[in-house]
């Protein structure tokens, strides 16, 4: 009799957990949508995050951006590239999960024109003129030294 009744209890525990799974792994859809930066020029990319999508999911602006994927997790992340000619103003992305039907939306601003295009410092080695320059400069600063010591020799006296 005690048997029986540990096997009834496992097995309505077992079958607890196993109807009860479907609904842990489903999810509400996406959630806490955010861009960085808010303000972006044309041409330029953006990193877009969204949490709920725990399999992945798609990010889409009609006309600024082509149809991008979220990558899949707790946290799910995309880099989308602006359109050269996407409208500038507010605009609206969107952001819906593989799993859920329901569409989450994040307002942002494209910025007309190019931008800046900085950042190549330090990219570029030192031309020719500039190496000889360099070599002279410590070409002269070490006959500089050598002269200073030599001069700065003092005689031993009295040392056979």
């Amino acid at each position: 009799m005690r048997a029986f009744r540990a096997l009834t209890v496992t097995a309505a525990a077992f079958a607890a957990v196993g109807l009860a799974s479907p609904f842990a792994s489903a999810t509400n859809g996406p959630s806490n949508v955010t861009v960085n930066p808010y303000s972006v020029h044309q041409g330029a990319t953006m990193q877009v995050s969204a949490a709920g999508c725990g399999h992945g999911g798609t990010v889409w602006s009609h006309g600024n951006f082509e149809q991008t994927n979220l990558s899949a997790g707790s946290i799910g992340f995309a880099t989308v590239r602006i359109k050269d000619d996407g409208r500038t103003g507010d605009q609206t992305l969107s952001v819906k999960c593989h799993d859920n039907s329901l569409v989450a939306t994040h307002r942002f601003r494209i910025l007309d024109g190019r931008g800046a295009q900085g950042g190549l410092g330090g990219s570029f080695g030192p031309s020719t003129a500039e190496t000889a320059i360099g070599a002279g400069l410590v070409g002269v600063a070490a006959l500089g030294a050598g002269i200073h010591v030599m001069r700065r020799r003092r005689p031993v006296h009295g040392r056979v």
